[in-house]
C-alpha cells in the first residue's frame, strides 16, 4: 500500500499539555489517529513519527525522497515545530531528496511572536496549512493526495 509520512519535530511529543491554550487538547496519539483514519479513507498506510532531533527529521525526509522515487509514498506532512523557523538543514533535505511537503502549524503562526512569522521550509513546501488546530494535519493529508495526484 502506498503511504504518506507524517513528521512531527521538536516538542510535538508534548502536545496536550505544552500551552493547550494555544496548541489545544489533543495529544500526539490523537493526532496519529486521526491521520491514520484520514489517510485510510484515501487507501493510504501512514508512517507516523516524531523527534526532537534537528538530524533525525533530515534522514527521514531523504528516506521518504527515495520511498517516493520507488513510488511507495506520496510525500511527507510536516510539523517541523520551531525548526520551520531556523533550519536550513530541513529547507535543503527535502529540496535535495525532491519530496513533496505540506507544512502544517496547528497554531496560527503569523498572529503570533514575530520570529514564528518566518518559515525556511515554505520556499520548498507544496503547500501549507495553518490554524486549523490539530485538524490542519487532515487538511494537510488531503492536499497531498490531490497535489501528487496530478
Amino acid at each position: 500500500m502506498t503511504s504518506v509520512l507524517i513528521l512531527n519535530g521538536p516538542n510535538l511529543n508534548l502536545l496536550g499539555t505544552r500551552r493547550p491554550e494555544i496548541y489545544g487538547s489533543a495529544t500526539l496519539a490523537d493526532v496519529e489517529e486521526l491521520c491514520r483514519q484520514e489517510a485510510g479513507k484515501l487507501g493510504l498506510d501512514t508512517v507516523f513519527r516524531q523527534s526532537n532531533h534537528e538530524g533525525q527529521l533530515v534522514d527521514w525526509i531523504q528516506e521518504a525522497g527515495t520511498e517516493v522515487k520507488a513510488g511507495r509514498c506520496i510525500g511527507a506532512v510536516l510539523n517541523a515545530g520551531a525548526y520551520t523557523h531556523t533550519s536550513i538543514a530541513l529547507h535543503d533535505a527535502i529540496e535535495g531528496a525532491e519530496l513533496p511537503v505540506v507544512e502544517v502549524h496547528i497554531s496560527n503562526v503569523h498572529r503570533r511572536e514575530e520570529f514564528r512569522h518566518h518559515s525556511y521550509l515554505s520556499p520548498v513546501a507544496r503547500g501549507i496549512v495553518v490554524g486549523f488546530g490539530v485538524y490542519g494535519y487532515a487538511l494537510a493529508i488531503n492536499g497531498l493526495y490531490q497535489a501528487t495526484r496530478t
